[in-house]
């Protein structure tokens, strides 16, 4: 049996799945971790998907050690598997479960909230001399005033920086807050006489910091002159004459993700860093650094809140413009079908996104002819939508007494010509006469299907290039005749090449059987078959591509009503 050790003061914060937390003191080494007290565990955790054998933390040469003893699902630190490490403060235990129990490490004690602290110091034969100066009671009231408050936030983070200095008796403190590169940004600056100062005025050093940002860690030095050499001899050190140097991280565990816009737990998310330096050496109590850790504490989860209510609100913003968006997307589509006197049409379009890069529009020409054309726009949201409006209004614009393959050129050529836009679309367009006549040009469009006798066969293979690909692609239009009775069903490759829970394909066999089996069907009742065929077959598994049927059935040249009789 392991023969257990006096320890350096160290702290598990053990953060549950619902978000409720606790700390437990490490008080033996090995100190054992897993589920239930079967195996002996100092830390038992309730989880029955963790191991009962699942870690140790070991003390040896001066640093804890975190062992795997046998996790089922591995044992992870900061989001990297491992089998044996050494353990930094403040890093994060998780057991491979996304959904799981987190630990986070503490060195020394942990930090407390500042309630926390306020509690203890009622219990004056718990605490050192120190913790009865009134100045400390005052700082701390102070500040717990000042988180309840609704000061506005800069004033509120000024205060808790005043603090700081206070209590250190720092020359001047910076708060710098992380930024999405990695790297930080002077927030705000204060002097020990109080008042701000201009950021610009307070340069830290570029050494501390980078050891701040490399381990995660506090860097406090009393005295410089006792420091590191690399931290003695810094410029900036050098140059300002500096006696005592302080900073530190200020970090948080959660993290926004944007697939379902919630905030989770993330080990060691960096949300700024708290900076105070002095042409002094300093001094401090016990109490003092507890007191000064449990400020970058609220420092830090201040300036979380405010990043998670400007993303929430970021977030807000861009469901009301894609929101915004999708409504005059769907606007610009055909409301209504009317009953043409040469042949039926019906459509729709369902995006995977709330905006997508398919469309399909009718344009009567004349009480004879009418266009037609369904499209899809490589890519979602808002850029492929964007092309899909371009594409819509210039069809629109330009077809009308003009020849389909120069209008054809034109679009392209305008794609093309904006290469920032980089998107092209394949599309059909035909323009259907009474006769039965149709004129046509696919590019790069799935060919459509045609019943006739009730077999569909795919016809009108693609004979061009999608349109925004080459700007010096040639275009030229088809010709065919329709019979009375013929349906031609459109599609975009989000019908064919729907997915079942097994990623398997819809595939064109299916749509042809889907087709064939209510080919008698009006074409309303054939477009919701061919729905339903493709809703039953994916069974609910997310699409990666919208969706989209245009289908028309040729009538034929109606007779006459024959005159009545005088």
């Amino acid at each position: 049996m392991p023969i257990e050790q006096d320890i350096p003061e160290a702290s598990l914060e053990v953060i549950e799945a619902d978000g409720t937390r606790r700390t437990v003191g490490v008080t033996h080494s090995p100190f054992l971790i897993g589920r239930g007290s079967d195996a002996g565990n100092h830390l038992q955790l309730a989880d029955p998907r963790i191991s009962r054998n699942c870690a140790a933390l070991v003390y040896e040469d001066g640093a804890f050690r975190l062992q795997d003893r046998g996790s089922r699902c591995g044992l992870f630190v900061n989001g990297e598997r491992i089998n044996s490490l050494a353990l930094r403060d403040a890093d994060a235990i998780t057991f491979g479960l996304a959904d799981g129990v987190q630990l986070v490490f503490h060195h020394g004690q942990a930090r407390e909230t500042l309630p926390q602290l306020l509690a203890q110091l009622g219990q004056a034969g718990s605490l050192e001399p120190e913790a009865r100066d009134l100045r400390h009671l005052n700082l701390l009231l102070e500040a717990t005033t000042l988180l309840q408050s609704q000061m506005p936030l800069e004033e509120l983070l000024g205060a808790m920086l005043d603090s700081a200095v206070t209590l250190t008796t720092a020359d001047r403190g910076l708060l710098l807050e992380a930024d999405a590169a990695g790297g930080l940004r002077p927030l705000l600056a204060r002097r020990r006489e109080g008042g701000s100062l201009p950021v610009a005025s307070v340069v830290p050093s570029k050494t501390v910091l980078a050891q701040v940002l490399d381990r995660r860690r506090s860097v406090i030095e009393e005295d410089v002159r006792k420091a590191e050499a690399a931290l003695r001899g810094a410029g900036s050190v050098v140059g300002q004459q500096l006696g005592s140097v302080i900073a530190i991280p200020l970090v948080s565990h959660q993290m926004f993700r944007a697939s379902d816009a919630t905030f989770v737990d993330a080990p060691m998310n960096l949300v700024g860093v708290l900076y105070l330096d002095s042409r002094r050496p300093v001094a401090f109590s016990g109490l003092e650094r507890r007191i000064l850790d449990t400020l970058a504490l609220e420092a830090a989860s201040i300036l979380e809140n405010a990043r998670l209510v400007k993303k929430e609100r970021e977030r807000l913003r861009l469901e009301q413009e894609l929101s915004t968006a999708r409504r005059i997307q769907q606007a610009l589509l055909p409301k209504s079908f009317q009953d043409f006197p040469h042949f039926q049409v019906t459509g729709i379009n369902r995006s995977c996104q709330a905006v997508g890069g398919d469309y399909f529009d009718l344009m009567e020409l004349s009480p004879e002819r009418t266009a037609f054309v369904i499209a899809d726009v490589c890519g979602k949201g808002l850029g492929a939508a964007l092309v899909t409006a371009i594409l819509q209004g210039t069809f629109s614009a330009m077809t009308a007494g003009r020849d389909l393959a120069q209008v054809f050129a034109h679009v392209n050529r305008f794609i093309c010509a904006r290469s920032e836009v980089q998107r092209y679309a394949t599309l059909f367009f035909g323009i259907l006469d009474a006769t039965g006549r149709l004129e046509f040009i696919n590019a790069g469009h799935p060919p459509p299907l045609r019943v006739r006798g009730g077999r569909a066969e795919s016809v009108f293979a693609a004979q061009s290039l999608p349109v925004g690909l080459f700007p010096e692609t040639e275009f030229q239009a088809e010709f065919s005749t329709l019979e009375p009775g013929d349906t031609l069903v459109f599609f975009t490759d989000g019908i064919n090449e729907a997915m079942d829970p097994q990623r398997q394909t819809f595939g064109m066999e299916r749509l042809k059987q889907a087709v064939e089996s209510r080919a008698i069907l009006g074409v309303e009742e054939l477009r919701t078959g061919i729905l339903a065929a493709v809703e039953e077959f994916t069974r609910g598994a997310p699409q990666a591509d919208d969706i989209t049927l245009l289908i028309l059935r040729y009538r034929g040249i109606r007779k006459a009503e024959p005159a009545a009789a005088a």
